[in-house]
């Protein structure tokens, strides 16, 4: 096979042809994993002759649990990750997937639903090792190839789920029920690829890297980038080497985030998640709720595909656009973040299917091109080392956003908000993110100006 390279000796070979091999069954298990052809029909499942769960069910006790849990389980995962060097942690994210769709095939009643969700949380929280694997395995020189083809994957993959469930569902008459067993299948595929992926041999937060000094280096040379074998070794005996690694997280958790560049971005990515995820988790809910009652073709799986679709054109879109991005990044986020509230706000008050279909489309596609923007534009200010570090603190952060959300706007009784009530409230939530972003903005802009007049004052000055 010209071009694998499975052995970490030999990081993409001396010719940086290595990357191939597992960039190539990163993507396949980043495509099979998201091929889930049910996932768009997943209230009406719960909610119908399957599950016979009610809606207020469906809100209040079943999906809040994928909220909480992945609180919880975050940076429990995230650490664990690191620990393991990846590889095992994507194998664990298949099992789970593949267990929580068992249960949801086979399983009955609210506390089985719960499980299966929760299950499925413990998946989604290991998200951060699908991203991390590959910049442990592949040069430097790679990472914006293959983080576009990881991240592509896992956007095809979805869409292609989707738009398959919907062909099945409106042409076949297929059930929701046989979807869950194609997600099923497509699943253990991606476990096939997980379990076929070469292994790192170390670590980019606790492990160190190749060019660490210090304590961290001995990890490396000493223990071929095992963290545990390393704290086995060292840790025990001194009683020194977990408080060492926290240290270090702490130290570069400090600097990652001094910068007011990089500061506002995360705060952006974090917000932004936090919005996005909320919005996805419930549109479903709020789609039923705008449909009409009889003689009425429901199109969540198309609507899902052309929303993803959209969104992964425009992030490849957003890559292209020649734009000093330090200076305007954060005016174009409180710009776009406006047009999000926006829609969300005519989403929410429309009493139409179709243009409740066509905003959500929109706001999934600008969403997908501001969350590339920070991502390119964090990553700039960073070492690689640091990049699952703050992808990890991020989405932990979001996540602690959305579980207070939850709390306030699904699960406090005195409020009993209905699914419109809800979305309204998500709307101004955009809203609110609008006006720091575009005071920030404008502020940045300014500064750069006044920056650039003043060396030519000072010039001019100089001349005379």
């Amino acid at each position: 096979m010209m071009g694998f390279c499975w052995d970490w000796s030999r990081e993409c070979g001396p010719h940086g042809r290595g990357w191939v091999g597992p960039t190539v069954l990163l993507c396949i298990y980043g495509f099979c994993s998201m091929m889930r052809p049910s996932e768009p029909f997943l209230t009406d499942y719960l909610t119908g002759p399957y599950k016979n769960l009610t809606t207020k069910q469906v809100t209040r006790q079943v999906l809040p649990i994928c909220v909480y849990s992945n609180l919880f389980l975050l940076i429990p995962v995230f650490l664990v990750t690191d620990i393991l060097r990846y590889k095992p942690v994507i194998v664990l994210q298949a099992l789970n997937y593949i267990l929580a769709f068992l249960l949801f095939i086979f399983s009955s009643g609210v506390v089985l639903t719960q499980c299966a969700l929760f299950i499925y949380s413990m998946g989604t929280a290991a998200d951060v090792a699908y991203y991390s694997y590959i910049y442990s395995v592949v040069h430097p020189q790679y990472y914006q190839r293959v983080t576009s083809y990881a991240r592509g994957a896992v956007l095809l993959g979805y869409a292609a789920g989707a738009m398959l469930g919907q062909l099945l569902v409106s042409l076949g008459g297929v059930s929701i029920y046989w979807l869950n067993v194609i997600t099923l299948g497509s699943l253990c595929v991606a476990l096939l690829a997980a379990l076929l992926l070469p292994m790192p041999q170390r670590s980019l937060v606790l492990g160190g890297t190749q060019n660490d000094n210090g304590p961290f280096e001995e990890v490396v040379s000493s223990s071929r980038g095992s963290w545990v074998v390393w704290w086995l070794r060292k840790g025990i005996r001194t009683g020194r080497g977990e408080m060492r690694a926290l240290k270090r997280l702490v130290v570069d958790c400090k600097e990652c985030y001094s910068s007011m560049a990089v500061l506002f971005f995360c705060v952006w990515s974090a917000m932004g998640k936090c919005g996005y995820h909320q919005i996805t988790g419930y549109v479903q809910l709020l789609w039923a709720s705008k449909q009409p009652q009889y003689n009425f073709t429901e199109y969540n799986g198309g609507v899902e595909a052309v929303a993803t679709l959209s969104g992964a054109a425009a992030s490849i879109a957003v890559g292209h656009v020649a734009l000093d991005w330090s200076v305007w990044g954060e005016l174009v986020l409180g710009v776009f973040t406006a047009l999000t509230a926006g829609v969300l706000y005519l989403m929410d008050l429309t009493n139409s299917i179709w243009i409740c279909y066509g905003c959500y489309g929109l706001f999934k596609t600008i969403y997908m091109a501001l969350i590339t923007i920070c991502t390119f534009q964090i990553a700039q200010g960073l070492s690689r080392e640091r990049y699952a570090l703050v992808f990890g603190v991020n989405s932990f952060v979001g996540m602690a956003l959305q579980s207070l959300l939850t709390a306030i706007v699904v699960n406090t009784k005195s409020l009993q908000l209905t699914i419109t009530s809800q979305f309204l409230v998500y709307a101004s939530y955009f809203a609110a993110m609008v006006v720091l972003f575009l005071i920030r903005g404008v502020y940045t802009l300014l500064q750069s100006r006044l920056m650039e007049l003043i060396p030519a004052e000072g010039l001019s000055e100089r001349r005379t």
